[in-house]
């Protein structure tokens, strides 16, 4: 049974979707070592195809540690994606407590009009499920 919290936002007609997992076999909790792999879903509901430039996360642990992370694309990819059409991929991310959250934005890019638009990533915990009641 998936256990999973899913996250959703909807900014410039695009709904961002992210689902989060504790990866037990990759963690350390004896070292401070937490990992969760996390999916996105990229719907556009738009009229316009969206080309997807950049990446801006910040992340958050519970011991008040944060990282900010900007990059080009997203896993090594900047997709087009079509009106009606989404995009999905999975990532990771390393904490050093054993729970926190993420949040950031997309910024894309409308191939028609050629207008750059920050499209919001919804807040999500990084919790282990057996943490939560």
């Amino acid at each position: 049974m998936d256990t999973s919290l899913n996250y959703t936002a909807i900014s410039y007609n695009v709904k961002i979707s992210v689902k989060a997992d504790y990866e037990h076999s990759m963690s350390e909790p004896d070292y401070d070592i937490h990992v969760f792999s996390y999916n996105v879903l990229i719907e556009n509901f738009g009229e316009e195809p969206l080309h997807l430039l950049s990446r801006h996360w910040l992340i958050f642990d519970a011991l008040g540690s944060n990282h900010e992370v900007k990059g080009e694309g997203v896993v090594g990819e900047k997709p087009v994606i079509l009106p009606g059409e989404s995009y999905t991929y999975s990532s990771m991310c390393k904490l050093s407590s054993e729970a926190g959250k993420m949040v950031g934005n997309y910024t894309m890019r409308g191939l028609s009009t050629d207008k750059l638009i920050q499209v919001q990533i919804p807040e999500f915990l990084l919790i282990p499920k057996f943490r939560m009641n």
